[in-house]
């Protein structure tokens, strides 16, 4: 009647909607994060539970086998019967075991390992680095050729040329006995034979993501294809360098066939062949102790892959950003 407005009432709000400008009170987001919790447990395992279920599943089926070694490392019982009991018992009786045997001189193969390993790794990348850049960047007669055997070469394992390779390496120590059967320089030599084809042809394909502009840049400053490569190839390609140095070093490390066949001193064997010899017997098996050294020449390529891991993760990482 007197020309004001007409007073009206808000609607209330429900509980747990408000704006969240007062001083109390949730906010929408809050609301919103409620209801999410209050799903049913159905609908949450038919969006993201069977993922945690099956995450689980697998981890469990992964750590199981190496928490059964390393049960029977620590159970000085001497057979794998003894730790189905994970843990039951715990001592360090086999490991101090391996090392008190003069008749199986394990530091004497972790040492092998070490050598044969490291120089096989290294003289393998290298080799097929320097093979890739050859086949990626230049233009010769046979190249084609030269690929394509890199490729057939695969279908073949290595297991199939062992004893050609037992009876090439037995003529050799006739003339050459640094080479020949028995030493150390003529494993690394089969070894390097057998793994370049593979390693070759996986950075090859590496080398080819690495623009040819850059190479024609350097040459126009007056470098040489060495310089290229050693100078700005080898800096570009380090995450496949790193895989390539540590598949060869685990593929070297658990290596027995032909590790057996070459090696036949025991001063001279690996691991792999001389670990055999605790439980190559069927009277005299020592699990434990097996399995202690088991898991002690496990730890150097543990410690080589969290090593190259960071080469790994911030070549890819670097490669993600690059326009």
């Amino acid at each position: 009647m007197n020309g004001s407005a007409p007073h009206t009432t808000a609607p209330a709000t429900p509980a747990g909607t408000g704006t969240g400008t007062g001083p109390a009170g949730p906010t929408d987001v809050d609301y919103l994060k409620s209801l999410q919790r209050r799903r049913p447990f159905g609908v949450w395992f038919k969006d993201k539970g069977w993922r945690h279920l099956v995450g689980i599943i697998v981890t469990v089926f992964a750590v199981f086998p190496l928490l059964y070694v390393l049960s029977a490392a620590l159970n000085s019982t001497g057979t794998l019967v003894g730790s189905n009991a994970l843990f039951s018992k715990i001592d360090f009786g086999n490991f101090t075991a391996l090392f008190d045997m003069p008749s199986r001189p394990f530091a004497r193969w972790f040492l092998n390992t070490m050598v044969v390993g490291g120089v096989t790794s290294a003289a393998t990348v290298f080799l097929g680095a320097m093979a890739a850049y050859a086949f990626s960047r230049m233009r010769f007669t046979g190249r084609r050729f030269g690929l394509l055997s890199l490729l057939l070469l695969q279908m073949f394992p290595q297991l199939l040329a062992v004893v050609a390779i037992f009876l090439l390496l037995s003529g050799i120590s006739e003339v050459i006995p640094a080479l020949g059967l028995g030493s150390q320089l003529g494993l690394i030599m089969v070894y390097l034979g057998g793994a370049l084809g593979v390693n070759t042809y996986l950075m090859y394909g590496f080398f080819n993501t690495v623009p040819q502009s850059l190479d024609e840049a350097a040459k126009i400053d007056g470098a040489s294809h060495t310089q290229i490569f050693f100078g700005i190839i080898l800096r570009l390609v380090t995450p496949i360098l790193a895989v390539v140095g540590l598949l060869s070093f685990i593929a070297i490390s658990g290596e027995f066939v032909i590790a057996s066949v070459v090696l036949t001193d025991p001063d001279s064997q690996t691991l792999a062949v001389g670990l055999y010899s605790f439980v190559a017997q069927q009277r005299s098996e020592n699990w434990g102790v097996f399995a202690a050294g088991a898991v002690i020449s496990a730890i150097p390529v543990m410690a080589l892959f969290l090593f190259l891991q960071r080469y790994i993760v911030s070549g890819l990482t670097a490669g993600s950003v690059k326009g």
